[in-house]
């Protein structure tokens, strides 16, 4: 029977699906929506959340996540709402962490301040670039002027706030991104959030790809980006502590490393995602993805949650191990053991964990399963190795988690 692993922390995920545009590269459950009546899904989103609690039951919220789509759009009363119910139902440590995103245009920004006196304590902005040229197309409606001040704005209020930037864009160069990076570290404080671009199905920029209107840098241009970027941002106080996050120690995201250390969760709102502890038995929880039909189904039956999935062992694993080797502390291979009930070197595929280590992709610490940096690099490829025996399909882990 497993139990609920207090250890790695409870996080709240609130999904607020609406944007004022949809970004070329972005595949999350967002949706541009031009007339929201926020009293509407306030109270959808309160209902949703008192189901919640009460299926699940108290258990300490160590975390609370404001993601989208853009929350910065929603109504500061409607955060406030939510943050004082869900620690009321939930109960909440004391030094709870709360965090929303935010778009560095003004008018949202203007809404920060409101925001903060809800209960938010920490601050998530979309920056992606700091240059002008770059913005545009990623199709972003602020310019870098309009970043660097929201930034400067949210180190005024906030004493926790990250940013977002997004590199390996088609024609950069290294020094190009010298020069944007060390920019940024002038103005970052604990916190810095580093993506390189991907194409994913469904967006603009895969469309582009795939007419060959748009190219990524070559793979070596790419890895010279990323070894570039852990390097800087390591001299400068900010070593990695996920494959794209990197904050000075003890300012990691608390909620995303419930995520990443395989916690449990819970969601709210259009698609929101979840894995909880139940009776010694893990399960995956989701609602209704599109917003009006999750907004009708609450209103009707009081919660959109569809049935609840029963996650097997060899999944545990597969998620432990997928999400695990993204962090730069690895996988617990005892609680790994003790999830499978045998060996680390029987769970997963022998003929290649050695060639693994002895190509320097892999590393043993202690107890810990480490992917270096330059397995890091190749990531998706060791997985699908070392998980043979457990899975012909291994999930990626944008399908297990939402990032913030």
């Amino acid at each position: 029977m497993q139990q609920y692993d207090d250890s790695l922390g409870f996080g709240l995920y609130i999904h607020w699906p609406f944007c004022r545009s949809k970004c070329p590269y972005c595949d999350f459950n967002s949706h541009v929506e031009g007339n929201v009546d926020h009293e509407r899904w306030r109270h959808a989103l309160l209902a949703e959340l008192a189901h919640l609690s009460q299926t699940i039951g108290r258990r300490p919220l160590t975390s609370i996540f404001f993601g989208g789509g853009t929350p910065s759009l929603m109504a500061p009363l409607t955060a406030e709402a939510l943050i004082e119910q869900a620690t009321t139902d939930f109960g909440a440590t004391p030094d709870i962490e709360i965090t929303l995103e935010a778009n560095p245009t003004s008018a949202e920004c203007g809404r920060l301040r409101d925001f903060k006196e809800a209960g938010v304590n920490r601050l998530s902005l979309g920056v992606q670039s700091l240059n002008d040229d770059a913005l545009r197309f990623l199709g972003r409606e602020h310019s870098a002027r309009e970043a660097l001040k929201a930034v400067d704005q949210a180190a005024r209020l906030f004493s926790r706030f990250s940013f977002d930037l997004i590199y390996a864009r088609p024609g950069q160069t290294v020094d190009a991104w010298s020069d944007e990076l060390n920019r940024a570290l002038n103005y970052t404080n604990n916190h810095l959030s580093v993506y390189q671009l991907t194409i994913e199905p469904g967006t603009r920029f895969f469309n582009l790809h795939q007419r060959g209107q748009l190219e990524l840098p070559e793979d070596d241009l790419q890895a010279d980006l990323f070894e570039f970027t852990r390097s800087t941002l390591t001299a400068a106080g900010l070593p990695p502590y996920e494959i794209s996050n990197h904050a000075a120690d003890g300012e990691a995201c608390k909620h995303n490393l419930v995520y990443w250390r395989t916690g449990d969760y819970a969601g709210i709102g259009p698609g929101a995602h979840g894995r909880v502890t139940l009776q010694g038995k893990r399960f995956a929880t989701t609602t209704t993805r599109m917003p009006r039909a999750w907004l009708d189904k609450v209103e009707t039956e009081g919660h959109s949650e569809l049935p609840r999935e029963l996650i097997s062992i060899n999944d545990q694993i597969i998620e432990m191990m997928l999400m695990g080797l993204r962090l730069e502390e690895g996988v617990d291979l005892k609680r790994l053991e003790q999830l499978a009930g045998r060996g680390w070197r029987d769970i997963l595929n022998a003929a290649t964990i050695d060639a693994f280590f002895d190509e320097g992709w892999l590393t043993l610490n202690e107890t810990r399963l480490q992917a270096t940096e330059s397995g890091l690099q190749r990531l998706n490829a060791l997985l699908g190795s070392l998980l043979t025996p457990l899975s012909e399909t291994t999930p990626t882990a944008k399908e297990l988690a939402m990032d913030g």
